[in-house]
């Protein structure tokens, strides 16, 4: 079968693998349909792992597949369903786990198309409680986008922000992935949306996509833009994943009390927090990194009432590398789906 693996950094191949076994007990055998891409699938690219992996690795960390078997003892799930697998191998059996919290797991094993084979090849082999259906009438390609990218801004702005009705949230790179989520889960739930994006280009799709008001960061100062937004309050949340070139702006655009939540470092990972103004003003900064799999069915199911992603390409898998890149530029406004 195909199968797209990493074999060094930045050495991408299509090649012909062995398929996998029958299932085993507990397990569902997946045909895979859709790959989305995500920054952390250029870290890996690059070579960036962060823990040990053996090369080739098949890539591919959030994607969507159809039931092709089932193994014993696997009772809720039928032939044809199509399924959402969880990228991370966790236990299901410690304390996290147990508590709902999988993306805290003691003893996970890795994630998926960055440690350890991903879902970039046509069958794969998944434990059955790492899977969860797709509603009826959501698309194929959005269905993608769950795992990783709907489930992350879920987790964000609900489980850790308690982002409310009516607050104010400033979105950094509201073009990206996760930023044309937020944005989008924010205004449904009835928030004031300040983005931010790099290009004139971009902000007209920030307004058309439903920003109250945005801002060019490479050309005007988005913290002060908040302040005279806000009247001189600042905003309730911050919606940061870019790291080091918004951060201390970041922090200057909060109000009293405000909370940043961060779940990224793409521009660079150490930035200086002015200390007194985050205990003067009782500032709540909240680090978040993927998402429980509850979260994935939250996902979904709002993407069942109609809040859908925004795809910026759709591309084969012998684009994937060409789509790499183009995520590495950041031309992209939105998600990259690549249909196998």
């Amino acid at each position: 079968m195909r199968a797209l693996q990493l074999f060094g950094d930045r050495d991408l191949r299509i090649t012909d693998i062995a398929p996998p076994p029958p299932p085993g007990e507990g397990e569902v055998q997946l045909a895979m349909r859709a790959v989305a891409l995500n920054h952390i699938d250029v870290w890996g690219w690059r070579g960036m792992a962060f823990a040990k992996r053996n090369l080739p690795v098949t890539v591919g960390v959030e994607a969507v597949g159809e039931v092709a078997a089932i193994g014993p003892g696997v009772t809720h799930w039928q032939v044809g369903q199509r399924v959402v697998p969880y990228g991370a191998l966790v236990c299901g059996q410690c304390r996290y786990c147990k508590a709902g919290r999988d993306n805290l797991c003691e003893n996970v094993a890795g994630v998926r198309g960055f440690h350890v084979n991903g879902f970039a090849q046509d069958l794969i082999n998944i434990p059955s409680r790492l899977l969860l259906a797709v509603p009826d009438g959501v698309a194929t390609e959005d269905a993608a986008c769950a795992a990783v990218t709907f489930s992350t801004v879920q987790h964000m702005l609900f489980d850790n922000a308690k982002l409310a009705p009516g607050e104010t949230v400033l979105v950094q790179a509201a073009g990206s992935g996760i930023g044309t989520v937020a944005v989008k889960m924010a205004k449904a739930l009835g928030c004031i949306v300040i983005g931010t994006v790099g290009d004139e280009e971009k902000r007209a799709k920030a307004i058309a996509l439903g920003c109250d008001h945005v801002v060019n960061y490479n050309t005007e100062r988005f913290e002060s833009i908040c302040r005279k937004v806000t009247q001189k309050r600042g905003v309730d949340v911050v919606f940061e994943h870019v790291g080091a070139a918004t951060w201390a702006a970041s922090l200057l655009s909060m109000s009293m009390g405000g909370r940043l939540v961060t779940c990224g470092s793409t521009s660079g990972i150490s930035a200086e927090t002015n200390l007194m103004m985050l205990f003067q003003r009782q500032l709540r900064l909240i680090g978040s990194f993927g998402s429980a799999i509850h979260n994935v069915a939250e996902g979904l199911e709002k993407m069942a009432a109609g809040i859908t992603p925004v795809i910026d390409t759709l591309v084969t898998l012998d684009g994937y590398e060409a789509a790499l890149h183009r995520l590495e530029s950041r031309r992209v406004f939105g998600k990259i789906i690549v249909s196998l």
